[in-house]
């Protein structure tokens, strides 16, 4: 259990960006992506946005949301709505690193913060903003039984395609739908821990994953930043 946890802290940690994308001027949110051992295997948290909610009602996503004054830096936004909307205290996660960012569809700049939880985690959703927590391995994100790309336009006109995964949660007696942005993340955090080639397509260039992955983000975000111009 510690030698999965270890191989998985190493590999993260040179995937750290710190705050290399925090200087960008957009509006911030975080993500935390909590990671547990459960059965020899490492597994993701992850929430089901309450349908009170006005935006995204009834998806899936990590705890996380819009920065506030009161905050540091990322790594305390993803902590403060981690334990605001699933009851986890902050000092129940060992934080690693931060990842690259993505751009959600409000053109947040949102960073995911990675850190360990215990397996015996017992959530307490807040009704008013979670429905459900669940978990899924972690390799379903690499070797998925339900998956299928979705077209979309980014924010900046372009058409492109998102990863859409069915995960049938048999403790929860349901399939839950993980896409967007969300899926992008459990993408990406798979193939930094597996470093192995997903059974689908993916933006990056998987032998020379930290480069491509930052140069994926910069076109994101110039693409975004040049339509912001071009509307002035």
């Amino acid at each position: 259990r510690e030698s999965i946890k270890e191989r998985a802290r190493l590999r993260l940690r040179e995937f750290d960006v710190g705050d290399k994308f925090s200087h960008l001027p957009l509006p911030r949110a975080s993500v935390l992506l909590p990671l547990m051992v459960r059965e020899g295997k490492l597994h993701l948290l992850l929430t089901v946005r309450s349908m009170q909610l006005r935006r995204s009602p009834g998806e899936v996503c990590f705890p996380g949301g819009k920065s506030e004054a009161i905050d540091k830096d990322e790594i305390d936004t993803a902590l403060r709505e981690a334990k605001e909307e699933v009851g986890l205290q902050p000092e129940k996660v060992e934080v690693i690193c931060r990842l690259v960012p993505g751009i959600d569809k409000m053109n947040h700049l949102v960073t995911p913060v990675v850190g360990f939880i215990e397996d015996t985690f017992q959530a307490i959703p807040n009704p008013g903003e979670v429905s459900d927590v669940f978990v899924v391995p972690l390799e379903y994100f690499v070797k998925p039984l339900n998956y299928k790309t979705l077209p979309y336009k980014t924010s900046s006109g372009y058409l492109s395609w998102m990863h859409c995964f069915t995960y049938d949660d048999h403790e929860h007696k349901t399939s839950f739908k993980i896409w967007g942005l969300t899926a992008h993340f459990a993408v990406f955090l798979a193939l930094v821990i597996f470093g192995k080639r997903p059974t689908f397509e993916v933006h990056y260039d998987l032998d020379n994953l930290i480069s491509s992955s930052e140069n994926y983000f910069m076109n994101l975000y110039s693409s975004l930043y040049e339509r912001k111009k071009s509307n002035l």
